[in-house]
């Protein structure tokens, strides 16, 4: 039997074959909640322009507010003979209200229809997402203000570089995030356009008013081009993008958390809220929610890729390799929600072990960088003469197996004569954080000041 919805052309219905690789219903069902509002407002504008009688357009508004409360109470059948979500409303909607359903599609065709639910749907999404990295950064910067002072060693190469605050370090976290909130908040502007009303891709002949459908829908402004309304997926792979780099950046810190939280560091502790344990060792205490941060990520990144794939040899305008650009964008958007939500919880949850973390930072001479510039600025000492001087002192203390504030006054004078009792007073790893001073150093006062500064400006955008 044919397809009532678009049979006019066919004698016969799809193969089964075929209709299981075509329906898209399983998934852009999820449109409903915007394809019907997108509907309201196209059958709104019809009625304004004399295009569609008022009364046939007040029959269908009441039928697609009906259909959404069907669709919400769990009341609605999704057919997959019918294909899609828009096909699944149209054909519920001729059952409620009869031949006037059928005005609704004047002037519309799918391709411009699901364009505009996609980008409903992911500016929806960019909404929710920007508040939860929002959310994660308060976080961070609360518990940078709270653990201001608390010295731990700072990594280059994942090996002690120099001494930090754990504050310092969350705060390299709350720049990172805002700058992805950026990012998403960059596409926003470029997903809220409206294709509505491009029809298949040629615009239509009747005399419809896209700037009120715009309006309505929220959109900053109609498409300028009604092919490139109905072909363009950018919006969605900019999305993407911004996901991906904000995925990757979970995923570095969920790897720090890994690594902290182990027994060779022992950083940090995680409750058994974010933990797990072993079925056959009873001491385990597994950080699991963070190696699952660290491997969603993949399935972030490869979203982003598998649909640039899809679009990359794509003439213009719509092809039915588009439809495939949904089910990677919704599972990204998804796994990103919740890896942000489940990140924010163990950020709230961790508790830094302060002995272990000013132990490591004590090692590996961390405050090498503070003899040489103490030798510059005390001795006059040209940079690299003091580097080399500094790296003799330091040979010395490995071969001594000590650490540089272990080494005699005597000691250091044999490699430099000119260097007095005062050098001892840069040597401490608190000595060495409370002299980074400079803007955006990990002086505990800076990033007290730092974490307030964050406070303040993310309750103002909250509000």
């Amino acid at each position: 039997m044919a397809n009532r919805m678009w049979g006019g052309r066919f004698s016969s219905g799809p193969d089964e074959l075929m209709e299981e690789i075509n329906a898209s219903i399983d998934f852009d069902k999820r449109f409903y909640r915007q394809d019907i509002e997108a509907s309201k407002a196209h059958c709104q504008m019809l009625a304004a322009r004399g295009i569609i009688p008022q009364a046939d357009a007040e029959q269908i508004l009441a039928g697609l507010d009906e259909i959404a409360r069907e669709i919400e109470a769990g009341d609605f059948t999704f057919s997959r003979a019918l294909e899609d979500i828009h096909m699944n409303v149209e054909a519920r909607l001729a059952e409620l209200i009869g031949d006037a359903a059928g005005r609704l599609h004047t002037a519309r065709s799918r391709n411009d229809q699901v364009a505009t639910d996609f980008r409903l749907y992911v500016r929806d999404a960019i909404d929710h997402i920007t508040g939860q990295i929002e959310a994660l950064m308060r976080a961070l910067a609360e518990k940078a203000r709270e653990h201001h002072a608390v010295v731990m060693p700072g990594f280059t190469h994942l090996q002690v570089a120099q001494p930090v605050t754990f504050g310092h370090h969350l705060l390299a976290y709350v720049e990172m995030f805002h700058r992805d909130a950026g990012r998403f908040e960059d596409a926003r502007k470029r997903v809220n356009e409206s294709p509505l009303g491009a029809a298949a891709l040629a615009g239509t002949g009747f005399p419809i008013d896209r700037e009120m459908t715009a309006r309505a829908l929220g959109f900053s402004a109609p498409m300028r081009n009604s092919i490139d309304a109905v072909s363009a997926r950018d919006f969605v792979l900019e999305t993407l993008a911004a996901a991906a780099i904000c995925a990757t950046h979970l995923s570095r810190f969920a790897e720090e958390l890994v690594i902290w939280s182990s027994a060779q560091f022992d950083f940090i502790r995680l409750s058994d809220r974010f933990t797990t344990g072993s079925s056959i060792m009873p001491q385990k205490r597994n950080p699991d929610a963070a190696e699952l941060i660290r491997a969603k990520a993949g399935r972030v990144i490869g979203a982003l890729v598998a649909l640039m794939v899809v679009m990359k040899g794509l003439p213009l305008a719509y092809s039915k390799d588009m439809q495939e650009d949904k089910e990677p964008a919704f599972d990204a958007l998804d796994t990103l929600s919740l890896a942000l939500e489940v990140m924010r919880g163990m950020v709230t949850d961790m508790e830094p072990n302060r002995e272990a973390m000013r132990a490591a930072a004590a090692t590996g001479f961390s405050t090498a960088t503070d003899l040489a510039d103490w030798l510059v600025r005390e001795l006059n000492m040209p940079f690299r003469q003091a580097h080399h001087v500094t790296g003799r002192l330091v040979a010395l203390a490995e071969e001594k197996d000590v650490d540089l504030p272990d080494l005699s006054l005597e000691e250091m004078q044999a490699a430099e004569p000119r260097i007095t009792a005062d050098v001892f007073s840069v040597l401490g790893v608190e000595n060495s954080v409370a002299s980074r001073k400079s803007f955006g150093g990990t002086a505990p006062e800076n990033v007290k000041s730092m974490a307030e500064w964050w406070l303040q400006r993310l309750g103002a955008e909250r509000t």
